[in-house]
């Protein structure tokens, strides 16, 4: 008769769930035994590291993915990286190891009491058999409620499980399939259509679900159909629309009213696959400005359900976006190209916005950017010209540490486009050892690291909170070249930008320690 393990494996590879992230401890040794040919083990020295790579890879490949972590202590580890994984609604399914059945109530070494509480409430699902026999029923459950609800789930089996022989009901798992669908019905279309149609100056927010669910050319074609004013939603993960498109306005800030001062003089506030809205900075005011109305058209019922205002509609956005294309009149805009200004200079050190132009002048269009440096957002979309989806990625709950890894995981999820991770010199230390899985590996990652001594945007929030003065901002006497060395990572330091152009135009795996003037993000 099979094993436990036999019948997941079998499971997990039918699923193509055949490329796991990891970072083993011994409860997990016994899942791991007789893996079949086809699965990829990808070994991660930090398990938030892991965590990080397995969320780029399910992004760029828009597929769950397994995660194979160590008991309490590992999956303690991975949970700060988690929390980006969950807003980038990322499917990854976390397995960790347990102690035997036996010694769980005596709370012997590695045994993670109450198992499925610790990662609640950030997981979709969380879970530990009740018995060897439902081992495969419930690894099924892990993965569906991922794929069903786009949100990490967590599953703790004992280790002694996996040997265990299961009769022939085991096997009906294998088959399983769960699907869902959720298009607007006709009565909702045509509501949403007459309401377009009637708005005097309607505007197009756009989330990074857009961009996740592959519609980024879709709804560039939208915006210029009905010539909508286009914004990005605050604290975006994803690029949903082409940011120098003139009818691109902007990322919105993350405050109540500066939200509201941006859209003052919309009617209708048409928000497609994103939140309304993330804010960070408590700036209060009205949520929305006087005489406009807010429709929110995302799959996403948690979002929907939350919202303090306007209209939600819990659908595909990209069945909706179809048929405004489809039953609306044009008013059509020619697409054209907002040009670059010169980028700025500064006193003492390359400005971002030189690093940032030296980037868009030496770079593949299809490049894909994974970029964990908040104090240089400003520059970043001054000087940045990106025209195609799947094209940008920052930390989705802003948790320090996703860059560097996830542009491992998307090296390796999406092995056919360019990748450069552009990461600041303080979220770099949090993620580190994910050089070590790039030179493993031989991923033709470019790392570039901006230096600046600080965290920038620490001290910028200490200034709008009137605590400018406060200990901890400073970050002096770190050598990111030397340290990759050390990973196996050939790295060079510049300090100008004529040898910056020259070293962004070789290939292959490197990383190149960057000297930049401290700014703010604004």
């Amino acid at each position: 008769m099979p094993t436990v393990r036999r019948i997941v494996h079998d499971f997990l590879e039918r699923r193509g769930l055949t490329t796991i992230f990891g970072n083993p401890g011994s409860n997990e040794l016994p899942f791991l035994a007789d893996l079949p040919p086809s699965f990829r083990y990808v070994l991660g020295l930090h398990e938030g590291v892991v965590v990080g790579m397995a969320d780029g890879y399910a992004q760029a490949t828009g597929r769950p993915v397994l995660v194979n972590l160590h008991a309490a202590a590992g999956s303690g580890n991975a949970m700060g990286a988690l929390t980006n994984a969950v807003y980038s609604r990322s499917p990854l399914v976390l397995t960790a190891g347990q102690q035997v059945r036996s010694a769980i109530g005596l709370e012997a070494m590695l045994a993670n009491v109450d198992a499925p509480q610790l990662m609640r409430p950030l997981v979709a699902w969380s879970g530990e058999p009740a018995a060897a026999s439902d081992v495969p029923r419930s690894v099924a459950q892990a993965v569906f409620e991922a794929e069903l609800h786009r949100r990490p789930t967590y599953l703790s089996v004992p280790y002694d499980d996996w040997d265990q022989e299961l009769d022939d009901n085991a096997a009906v798992t294998l088959d399983r399939t769960v699907r869902r669908g959720s298009l607007p019905s006709e009565y909702q279309v045509a509501e949403l259509v007459a309401r377009v149609e009637a708005a005097r100056n309607p505007a197009l927010v756009l989330g990074g679900e857009i961009d996740a669910a592959g519609l980024f050319d879709r709804v560039v074609a939208l915006a210029e159909h009905r010539s909508l004013p286009t914004w990005v939603a605050p604290s975006p993960y994803r690029l949903p629309f082409p940011n120098r498109h003139e009818l691109f306005r902007g990322v919105l800030p993350a405050g109540i009213a500066a939200v509201s001062d941006a859209l003052a003089g919309h009617d209708l506030i048409l928000v497609l696959g994103a939140p309304v809205f993330r804010y960070h900075q408590h700036v209060p005011g009205p949520y929305l400005p006087a005489g406009s109305r807010l429709v929110q058209v995302t799959d996403d019922p948690g979002a929907a359900a939350r919202a303090p205002m306007g209209e939600a509609l819990v659908a595909d956005p990209g069945a909706v976006v179809e048929a405004l294309l489809a039953r609306t009149a044009p008013r059509p805009t020619a697409r054209a190209f907002v040009p670059n200004p010169e980028p700025a200079t500064a006193p003492s050190a390359l400005h971002p916005e030189q690093v940032f132009a030296a980037l868009r002048e030496t770079q593949p269009e299809d490049t894909v950017y994974v970029v964990e440096s908040t104090s240089t957002n400003s520059a970043w979309w001054r000087q940045m010209d990106l025209r195609e989806g799947g094209s940008y990625f920052f930390p989705a709950s802003g948790g320090l540490g996703f860059g560097l890894p996830a542009a491992v995981g998307m090296a390796m999820g999406r092995p056919d486009r360019p990748v450069v991770a552009v990461v600041g010199d303080g979220s770099a230390n949090y993620g580190i050892t994910a050089l070590w899985t790039a030179a493993q590996y031989g991923l033709p990652i470019t790392f570039v690291i901006l230096r600046n001594g600080t965290y920038g945007a620490l001290r910028w929030f200490g200034e709008l909170l009137g605590v400018p003065d406060v200990p901890g901002t400073e970050i002096p006497g770190l050598d990111f070249a030397r340290i990759a060395e050390g990973y196996g990572v050939p790295a060079t330091t510049v300090t100008d930008v004529d040898e910056l152009r020259a070293q962004l135009k070789s290939s292959g795996l490197r990383l190149i320690q960057v000297d930049t003037f401290p700014t703010s993000p604004e």
